[in-house]
């Protein structure tokens, strides 16, 4: 059922953030405290986007505690805004880099910790609504990259919260009993969905974390409720029903 994670605060390694906490996204990845009955660990791939001059990003289908390229090339790497996600993969959908988030475009990243139920024939109506040069691009044959080509096509005309909104309104509808922690960011500030899944945030006036399980014990983290939407940056917190 995947784990996700936003940062923006003091600028810090990519390895760093992943790492942070006692129960960091890291160690998630192998004890993860609260996957609500989807899956046991998240070991079918992992990725981070950065931001600093650019976007970029790096996405590997190996479990992240195997990939040197934690250790190596994302210590190095240091940035004042991530979004990074560790993958679980349904039942069903391909174990490869193409499938892990996070999916990025322009100056967003995108991650989904959850699942659509009744994949794929629930989608048709809500896919039916997309140019058909995005369904043929579609990064990956996962729930998860069509529900990014939803968001993106949603934020070419709407703020971020109406369009996660949107999305998420169509999607339930849709696809009764789907789980849709959706998790955006812009390198400035991060928006999330709570749907039938776990979300915590922790934020003060130098940093903003939104995060599937609080990595540490930090008192100050806020659990979010079911059904509601977050929008963080440093010293800016609120939560509106769905």
């Amino acid at each position: 059922m995947c784990r996700h994670l936003g940062y923006i605060g003091p600028t810090r390694s990519v390895r760093e953030v992943v790492s942070a906490g006692e129960f960091s996204l890291l160690r998630q990845s192998w004890s993860p405290r609260d996957m609500r009955g989807g899956g046991t660990i998240n070991a079918d791939g992992f990725g981070a986007a950065w931001w600093g001059p650019t976007l970029s990003r790096y996405r590997s289908a190996m479990p992240i505690w195997s990939d040197p390229a934690l250790p190596e090339m994302l210590s190095r790497v240091r940035s004042h805004a991530v979004l990074a996600a560790i993958r679980s993969a349904t039942v069903g959908m391909p174990v490869e880099r193409s499938a892990c988030a996070p999916f990025v475009s322009g100056h967003w990243a995108f991650s989904l910790n959850g699942r659509i139920s009744n994949w794929p024939e629930s989608m048709t109506g809500p896919a039916a609504g997309l140019p058909t040069v995005d369904l043929l691009g579609l990064e990956a044959p996962t729930d998860s990259a069509l529900l990014w080509l939803l968001v993106r096509h949603a934020l070419r005309d709407n703020s971020p919260e109406v369009a996660l909104m949107q999305v998420t309104t169509a999607v339930t509808e849709a696809a009764p009993g789907s789980r849709l922690n959706m998790l955006l960011g812009d390198g400035r500030q991060l928006w999330a969905t709570t749907w039938d899944h776990s979300l915590s945030a922790l934020v003060d006036d130098d940093r903003a974390v939104v995060s599937s399980e609080p990595y540490d014990r930090n008192h100050n983290w806020k659990e979010i409720p079911d059904a509601h939407i977050v929008t963080a940056r440093p010293g800016h917190l609120i939560t509106t029903p769905l």
